[in-house]
């Protein structure tokens, strides 16, 4: 067997149904991987190539042991000596017999033997039982770089007494919950890679840095999406020859319906992308009872998503009456939206619109006899804070979960005022402008630089 791997790559092992999948899941950034609480769902040794540039490293999923006791009685009976036993485990996986009689014990230390490191995985939440040490002191033999994680499936509650056993097999223990880890957990965990396999630490950094590197790159990508998507929405328009200005009128439900349906087809796949750019393939979501598919004119709920009538006149305001009519701060109820006086509140007033006045309906006669029907661009003031707000609710909810999860992601309305107030006056000012007159943007680049710090402000 090849005993040297080139490439950084850790075998997950451990006892079936400890989150094993799910860690690997988490650590590779894949919600492709196959998740289940029944025992011996992985039924082969699986690897996964995570490559970052010119750098990477590999896990492996392994089948859980099912008869560590017998595989370890048939390993002391092939070693009479610590320098025999990883020959005996070399033996014991060539071994035919051992194939058919520990098919699972088999799988998982091929790998191992083939040179790759160790992660070895417990629950913490399950009591210490001596039968676990027949695993590790397998592990143990083949004398390979090795640590061990402490997957708190359902409580911390048996984590001390796991650390105290763990600590006497491995060099270093961590706890890691696969459902609730960070980017810096995950980069914990890869520090301490670099720490048992020290012959892979360059590489190993080399990820780590550009985990980081992908960390800019999304949410770069994210703003410019942002900005394609609040650009397309508000000042998209259909439109439709007619005969007469009957047939026109007769238009305007069809246009309508076509109009908001197409709109919210939009934003959809623009959601779709920005799963894409956090790598989930797999994932539903919704928020709450409030779906953020097709509820894109749901103007009774865009309170949720944008601003309330106070707020979005005192933004009208400040857009209308100019930056330098600026009051007290206690007039909007908070620092945000620094408020303006005058005729600029006032011109506030419109822009909170019912459903049937989102967007312009009109009827134009033709240079050559007919007539044209046409529905949209939008012109309600809140349209963009509403796009905004539900792209970010969903921003969120993929920034604050891992791929090891399963369940619907359950989307909570981002709290875009709050969000906005956080940002330093300069910034705010520049991207509450640019939100309120999106259909006059005329640089697609200088609108995503102004939208960049709703994007970094998590």
């Amino acid at each position: 067997m090849n005993m040297n791997i080139e490439k950084p790559a850790f075998a997950v092992v451990g006892h079936p149904n400890k989150g094993k999948s799910s860690i690997v899941a988490a650590l590779a950034q894949n919600d492709a991987i196959e998740i289940s609480s029944r025992s011996g769902t992985t039924k082969n040794a699986e690897s996964l190539d995570i490559t970052l540039g010119d750098a990477g490293y590999t896990l492996i999923d392994t089948p859980g042991f099912q008869r560590p006791t017998a595989a370890l009685s048939w390993l002391q009976e092939h070693a009479e000596s610590a320098d025999q036993r990883l020959s005996a485990v070399r033996e014991f996986v060539q071994s035919e017999a051992c194939r058919k009689s520990f098919p699972d014990e088999v799988a998982l230390l091929e790998p191992i033997m083939r040179g790759a490191a160790i992660l070895y995985v417990v629950d913490g939440s399950r009591p210490y039982n001596p039968d676990y040490e027949a695993e590790m002191e397998i592990l143990r033999w083949t004398g390979k770089p090795s640590m061990a994680l402490i997957n708190p499936i359902e409580s911390h509650a048996y984590i001390d007494v796991w650390q105290q056993a763990l600590g006497q097999y491995f060099k270093v223990v961590r706890v890691f919950n696969p459902m609730l880890a960070d980017r810096l957990r995950r980069d914990e965990i890869l520090e301490a890679f670099a720490v048992i396999a020290p012959q892979w630490r360059a590489e190993i950094n080399r990820v780590r840095a550009l985990y980081s590197e992908q960390e800019l790159e999304q949410q770069q990508q994210s703003t410019q999406l942002l900005a394609e998507l609040l650009l397309q929405l508000s000042n998209y328009q259909l439109s439709q020859q007619t005969l007469s200005k009957m047939q026109a009128e007769a238009l305007k439900p069809v246009l309508e319906k076509r109009y908001r349906a197409e709109m919210a087809a939009i934003e959809n796949a623009a959601h779709r992308r920005l799963k894409e750019i956090y790598a989930y393939y797999h994932l539903d979501s919704e928020i709450d009872e409030l779906p953020l598919e097709g509820e894109l004119f749901d103007t009774e709920k865009w309170v949720i998503w944008g601003l309330d009538r106070k707020r979005l006149a005192l933004t009208a305001g400040l857009t209308g009456a100019g930056a330098g009519a600026l009051v007290d701060a206690s007039l909007a109820g908070s620092s945000f939206m620094l408020g303006a006086l005058g005729a600029g509140i006032l011109a506030g007033a419109g822009a909170w619109l019912s459903a049937d006045q989102i967007a312009n309906f009109r009827i134009s006669g033709l240079p050559l006899g007919g007539y044209e029907a046409r529905q949209g661009p939008i012109k309600n003031t809140n349209f963009a804070f509403v796009v905004a707000g539900r792209f970010l609710s969903l921003l969120d909810a993929l920034r604050d979960r891992t791929h090891a999860q399963r369940e619907t992601a359950q989307l909570r309305p981002t709290d875009l005022a709050s969000r906005l107030d956080a940002l330093d006056e300069r910034d705010r000012n520049a991207l509450i402008k640019s939100l309120t007159r999106v259909s006059r943007v005329t640089s697609i680049e200088q609108f995503a630089r102004e939208l960049a710090p709703l994007i970094t402000s998590d």
